[in-house]
């Protein structure tokens, strides 16, 4: 009891875990109510996705900065590539596409922004070492430009290119894989020290109450066990719960399972930024959003070869493409200078909620 009681007094939203057993009970119980057991699955892992955030946080206090780093790199986004990976066996290749661009998005400008307008709410300015941004945000506009080429050939028409985006796909997938893991050995080997930033700048209670290393893993592996189950009825009911809201798929992938999803990196870049460790902060919205483009998204069209129903490529939809890659030039000029105020947050917001209110203007 008292190790249950040190986990959820560090959760804020763990009172929404009494959603995980309610939706599976009515999802068992009432299959002819998919609307409700879809809003369910979204609000139980809302507090799975933030618990797991919380345990990965935790192990990598435990475990040193490099190998600590890492896990925050492959684990941050466990429960957008486990709602994806579900996604992507069932078929529904344009849901995953959508929620892959509502994560790069949303980590981008809402995630990021909500950093910055509580940071710059508790201090006047926030400064940051402008390395790591540049290698992220260069990371993003390669990630950009390899879904931009595919996606020009198939909206060309061209039966020729369109016939090989796929197999393009899987090779500019592998050189994305690629430059991925050089990136980890360039931030966490042999370039370490430019990315640790100002010590003076940390407070107190960076990591809160330690927790051991069992409770650690143990904790991460109930809790990914927990949001796998959660996004198998999410999927499986978004069809009918789109229909029944009078949504697009588009919108429900781009905004809705992309915010579900983000829970972890919100709680915890707002987090450090009120704590103006703003290195961290930016490591994690930024970092969320490369690690999608350049190793969530090559990974899922690799096992998209041997999982789905057909092969999935990198040619996203029009809109698709424009958003991440105003997204990505955005982002860019508003953290270019290292500096940042609660204003560029209500920018970076306010850029967001256009985008959001721009795809559910979409007909369905």
């Amino acid at each position: 009891m008292l190790t249950l009681r040190k986990v959820l007094a560090e959760a804020p939203l763990a009172w929404l875990l009494f959603a995980v057993p309610i939706a599976g009970w009515i999802h068992h119980s009432r299959p002819d109510n998919p609307l409700l057991v879809f809003v369910l699955a979204c609000v139980a892992i809302v507090p799975l996705a933030g618990l797991l955030g919380l345990a990965t946080e935790k192990l990598a206090a435990r475990v040193g900065e490099s190998i600590g780093g890492f896990l925050n790199a492959t684990l941050g986004n466990a429960a957008e590539l486990i709602i994806a990976l579900v996604a992507l066996r069932a078929g529904m290749l344009d849901m995953v596409k959508a929620s892959l661009t509502g994560s790069i998005i949303g980590n981008l400008l809402l995630v990021l922004g909500a950093a910055f307008l509580a940071g710059g709410l508790r201090h006047k300015v926030q400064t940051f070492a402008t390395v790591g941004v540049r290698l992220q945000v260069g990371m993003m506009a390669l990630a950009a430009l390899a879904i931009l080429v595919p996606s020009i050939f198939v909206m060309s028409d061209v039966g020729a290119l369109a016939e090989r985006s796929v197999a393009f796909s899987v090779v500019v997938s592998v050189v994305l894989l690629v430059v991925y893991l050089l990136s980890l050995v360039f931030i966490l080997g042999t370039h370490a020290d430019l990315f640790r930033g100002d010590p003076s700048a940390k407070e107190a209670g960076d990591h809160g109450t330690p927790w051991s290393l069992s409770l650690a893993v143990g904790v991460m592996t109930v809790v990914t066990l927990l949001i796998v189950w959660m996004s198998e009825i999410l999927v499986g009911t978004v069809e009918h719960a789109s229909a029944a809201l009078g949504l697009s798929n588009l919108f429900v992938g781009v905004v809705v399972v992309a915010v579900v999803g983000n829970a972890a990196e919100h709680s915890t870049a707002v987090l450090f930024a009120m704590r103006n460790r703003m290195e961290v902060s930016l490591s994690i919205a930024i970092g969320s959003s490369t690690q999608i483009a350049l190793f969530v998204a090559p990974l899922l069209v690799l096992l998209s070869l041997v999982m789905a129903p057909e092969a999935m490529s990198l040619a996203f939809s029009g809109v698709e493409v424009f958003l991440v890659l105003m997204a990505t030039f955005i982002a860019s000029i508003l953290i270019v200078d290292g500096k940042s105020t609660w204003f560029t947050g209500v920018q970076l917001i306010a850029v967001y909620l256009v985008m959001a209110i721009t795809v559910f203007a979409i007909p369905a």
